[in-house]
């Protein structure tokens, strides 16, 4: 007997573009459409502005497997989830699901927002196929596991979005699917609440029931998943052991591009003779990147255009967390030889770099602020939320451990350990 649980053949799946025309016109509809507009586009026009989330993605999993999906956002990861979860037919190709499936999709997929988390708890076991005495053995564990008891008779349209989460979560996990379907779960919820998931997503996979986990955390892709999937654009660009997928994903540049242009007509006339171009953070391949390793040091480039002389000019960046904490300050200026040198900075074009180096910043989400001055003189731009990036904490000192490293910053020092 086959160990299959999952076989993917040639799945693509196609969107039109636009609204979809009227699906019952009459002949008096459509000359009037045509008398009123008669460059209006055919069908045949229609068909070009399609676009394809998927294309020819083919894999197995196998029983028992814990499979990763990575990629940038619209890449076509939950997309495929969709697919395979069957909340949405492919165009093409198509999925051989041996087994019941639990999906956790979007917060509160599958819930019926009039029922009670009571109700709905038993409606997706009813899904699933699950007998009432099979829901009732499971039911108290559910409830204590989200945390919503005072609520479990409540409709949970009255919830909020991280009563959903906790209680659709622990249903999908707690109900015993043969295939657990996973979509970025680690995105809502508190600190707390994200240890509990990895650690039942963990007793899930031990427990021998497959399991697809689709996540931007590289940290909990390594530790729940032996292999991974790398998709791009809508097609499957590698299968992997997890650490050589994540070194491919994150060394190739494939997450979210991160860079910040500014075009002419968006920028005031107040700050000539200084106009800010770009603003960008790259790895240490030179490549635009939206996430960074912690381990390995990176760059924030600015590129500018001055249109004639300024004095004193310095353009620098602030680094703050999306708490607001402001964690540096640095002009391209602060060394004061540079600064002597170009204290009369002449007009042309420039791009000023700053490395940060590796070992630095902690894992999380960082926004970069940017500021062109002359000291006490002007200010020619200044925008406190320029670009954001992530930092990705793969390797870096205490990620043996899963508990969260407290602070923006994740410095690698130098300990000793001495007995007597």
């Amino acid at each position: 007997m086959s160990d299959i649980a999952i076989r993917a053949e040639n799945i693509g799946k196609r969107y039109q573009l636009g609204q979809n025309p009227g699906a019952y016109q009459t002949f008096r509809d459509t000359f009037q459409d045509w008398l009123r507009n008669p460059l209006k586009k055919s069908a045949g026009d229609e068909e070009k502005e399609a676009v394809w989330a998927l294309k020819d993605v083919s894999f197995d999993v196998h029983q028992g497997e814990v499979l990763g999906i990575i990629g940038r956002n619209g890449a076509g990861k939950s997309t495929l989830l969709k697919v395979l979860s069957r909340v949405t037919d492919p165009t093409e190709g198509y999925a051989e699901i041996h087994g019941r499936v639990g999906s956790l999709l979007e917060v509160g997929t599958g819930f019926h927002p009039e029922l009670t988390g009571r109700e709905n708890i038993y409606l997706n076991g009813a899904i699933l196929g699950m007998k009432r005495s099979e829901i009732d053995g499971k039911f108290d564990e559910i409830v204590e596991f989200s945390e919503v008891e005072r609520f479990i008779d409540t409709p949970v349209k009255r919830y909020s979005s991280g009563m959903y989460l906790r209680l659709a979560f622990a249903v999908a996990a707690h109900l015993e699917p043969e295939i657990l379907v996973v979509d970025e779960v680690l995105a809502v919820g508190d600190a707390e609440f994200q240890r509990k998931c990895l650690g039942k997503m963990n007793d899930v996979a031990q427990e021998g029931r497959t399991v697809l986990f689709v996540s931007h955390n590289m940290s909990a892709i390594l530790r729940l998943t032996e292999e991974t999937l790398v998709i791009d654009n809508g097609h499957l660009l590698m299968r992997a052991p997890t650490a050589q997928a994540v070194d491919y994903y994150l060394s190739r540049g494939l997450s979210q591009q991160g860079e910040r242009v500014w075009k002419p007509e968006e920028l005031p006339r107040s700050t000539a003779p200084f106009f800010p171009r770009a603003i960008r953070v790259c790895n240490s391949n030179h490549e635009i990147v939206d996430t960074v390793r912690s381990t390995d040091p990176f760059t924030i480039e600015i590129e500018y255009d001055i249109e004639q002389d300024i004095t004193g000019l310095r353009v620098g960046i602030y680094l703050v967390s999306t708490r607001g904490e402001y964690i540096l300050t640095s002009f391209d200026t602060d060394d004061p030889e540079r600064f002597d040198k170009l204290s009369a900075r002449p007009a042309g074009h420039y791009v000023s770099r700053c490395v940060i180096p590796a070992d630095y910043l902690n894992e999380g989400r960082f926004v970069i602020g940017l500021n062109a001055s002359s000291f006490r003189v002007k200010r020619y731009f200044h925008e406190e939320q320029a670009l954001t990036f992530n930092v990705d904490a793969v390797g870096a000192p205490g990620m043996h451990w899963p508990e969260p490293r407290l602070g923006p910053v994740r410095p690698r020092f130098d300990w000793e350990i001495e007995t007597e």
